[in-house]
């Protein structure tokens, strides 16, 4: 199977008639993947092995700049930095410099994990309500696209914050292999190009329709002549070059504060968007404190709110309860039991998870032992919930990169960015060569919902690096790109490393599963009534997916979103580094 036809995201309901179950399992038997219907440890590769350093990021280009920056004397902030930026250019299709950047940072000085909060805000100057006069009485959600679902990009002063609090080279060094690239050009690789041609259609409708303000731009720069490049075109992006070698020379104020800015507000005002020169300036990301729980001997760390990553950790909490490592992971009572946590995790995700300098929660009390028995007290083994009090398909789309990079001297970066869904908001400010992300549409417009739009606040996030240690130690830093499935796909990463006992690659490339249609932070008054439906990848057999169906559970077979995962585990005995990537995804690990 072509690798362009697996990113297409198309479902096959599983209905009265078993007939289409059978033919897609014995499809998949067909073409050699028996061994992960059965649930046994099976990769698509070996974990890649260094004892010196390690990278895994979605662009083999990518990691292999960040490999440069490292044996040039960088360290792993300096080549995260250097990748991030590469991936903008080489992988619109799911971040950018118009985006949000998360990041959590293991220091070997002080043995300590910093968090970084680079995501950006709304508009000072712009209240609800002028908002939804603006969208007109009809509206329910934010648009999400055109310059309503627009917020202030973070991605640039993160690098500016993560370079000088641990970096050691300056910002003209680590912007100069993207704008190399950008100049002279690179090959369009598969799956990113199947994803930009999908896009194309998808943008197209929307200009038509009249959610995007301004198309040239867009149109121009990533659909020149009207079509998207195919795999191994060459994708050149000069206007891109020029704005990377501006912030390499000027710092990041020229992005917020200088002409980058001030061509920014310019293109936002002719459009009639709410983003103001002073919105820009006035921006600036924190340091904030991971969090943690503990899952069998493992402190797994998130990022607080404004971002999802708790989810995983209230998932984790409520599968402590149980003896996973018994249960067959093939079997239906695994997987109804991590669907159940799950619906149980985004029910209070929906409510409680929002920018804290604006709606405040108890993020220990959610993430105590004692709150995941209580909860777990909603699960029926038996049989699924078809409610559980508190749906936005749109959360669904989200693309993103992760990169995970460690360095020779035990520093270990985990590090998220993003556009939001597919390429952004569709608007690319005047040769700046970038597009500005979308992820002001995930605001509620429901002024008593914690996620309500207010002037310069934060929505609601879903991207979410991760990390793990043990008894004070590094021990694995990793992520799962895709929305949604996030929080799902770090729990079952983890579980099926540590009950399930899969190495890092294993782990990354087992058949996942995404319950999705829980009631969602952005939704106005939806809320989750006949249960979502649980997606899973073709591989899973046919009787668990009627076992699952029994109990209650809507199941489809499809062939994503199931998210791209990379991660760096380190031996706690012999201190090597396992880099593992996956099959989802174009992108490779590389070790020295």
């Amino acid at each position: 199977m072509k690798i362009r036809s697996i990113i297409i995201f198309f479902t096959v309901l599983i209905g009265g008639s078993l007939t289409s179950i059978a033919q897609e399992s014995a499809e998949h038997l067909n073409k050699g993947g028996g061994d992960r219907i059965y649930g046994e440890p099976w990769a698509t590769r070996s974990a890649v092995l260094g004892t010196h350093a390690m990278v895994a990021t979605s662009h083999p280009l990518a990691s292999q700049i960040a490999i440069d920056i490292l044996k040039s004397g960088g360290n792993a902030v300096d080549a995260a930095i250097a990748a991030n930026a590469t991936l903008g250019l080489m992988e619109p299709t799911g971040n950018g410099i118009g985006g949000d950047l998360f990041a959590i940072i293991w220091d070997p000085k002080t043995e300590k994990l910093h968090g970084l909060n680079a995501s950006g805000r709304s508009s000072m100057s712009q209240t609800l309500d002028q908002l939804k006069a603006k969208l007109g009485p009809d509206r329910r959600t934010i648009p999400g696209r055109g310059v309503y679902s627009v917020s202030i990009p973070g991605a640039v002063d993160g690098w500016d914050m993560l370079r000088k609090r641990f970096g050691s080279m300056d910002m003209a060094e680590l912007m100069a292999p993207a704008v190399g690239y950008a100049r002279e050009g690179f090959p369009m690789t598969q799956v990113i190009g199947s994803d930009m041609a999908n896009n194309m259609v998808s943008y197209g409708r929307s200009f038509a329709n009249g959610s995007i303000e301004e198309f040239d731009n867009f149109s121009n720069l990533y659909f020149k002549g009207g079509k998207a490049l195919a795999e191994g075109e060459i994708f050149k992006n000069p206007d891109l070059a020029n704005t990377l070698e501006t912030i390499g020379r000027e710092g990041r104020d020229a992005f917020y504060k200088g002409s980058i800015a001030r061509t920014m507000a310019a293109y936002m005002e002719r459009n009639g968007g709410p983003l103001t020169y002073d919105d820009f300036a006035a921006h600036s990301g924190n340091w904030i404190e991971p969090v943690s729980v503990n899952y069998r001997g493992l402190d797994v760390w998130e990022l607080p709110p404004n971002g999802q990553g708790i989810a995983a950790l209230q998932i984790l909490n409520i599968m402590e309860g149980y003896d996973v490592a018994s249960m067959d992971r093939a079997g239906a009572d695994y997987w109804h039991l991590f669907v159940e946590a799950s619906k149980v995790a985004y029910a209070d995700r929906a409510r409680f998870y929002a920018d804290p300098d604006f709606y405040k929660v108890s993020v220990e009390t959610l993430l105590s032992k004692e709150y995941a028995a209580d909860r777990a007290k909603l699960i029926d083994m038996n049989k699924a919930a078809t409610k559980v009090d508190h749906g936005d398909p749109k959360l669904m789309e989200g693309d993103t990169i992760y990169l995970t990079i460690a360095d020779e001297d035990g520093m270990m970066v985990s590090l998220i960015q993003s556009n939001y869904s597919q390429m952004g908001s569709g608007l690319v400010p005047d040769g700046l060569g970038f597009a500005f992300q979308n992820r002001g549409a995930l605001f509620s417009l429901d002024a008593n919902h914690p996620n309500a739009y207010e002037p310069n606040k934060r929505p609601f996030h879903t991207i979410i690096p991760a990390f793990v240690t043990k008894d004070g130690k590094p021990w694995m830093s990793f992520g799962l790109m895709g929305g949604a499935i996030q929080p799902q796909g770090h729990a079952q990463i983890i579980v099926d490393m540590v009950d399930f006992g899969m190495t890092v690659q294993e782990a990354g490339d087992a058949a996942r599963f995404f319950h999705t249609g829980s009631t969602e932070p952005t939704s106005n008054g939806r809320e989750m009534e006949d249960g979502g439906t649980l997606l899973i990848e073709k591989g899973i057999s046919l009787e668990i997916a009627e076992e699952l169906r029994r109990r209650g559970h809507k199941v489809r077979y499809t062939t994503g979103p199931f998210g791209g995962y990379e991660a760096i585990y380190k031996d706690p005995v012999t201190g090597v580094y396992w880099g593992a990537t996956e099959m989802r995804k174009d992108g490779t690990a590389i070790g020295y």
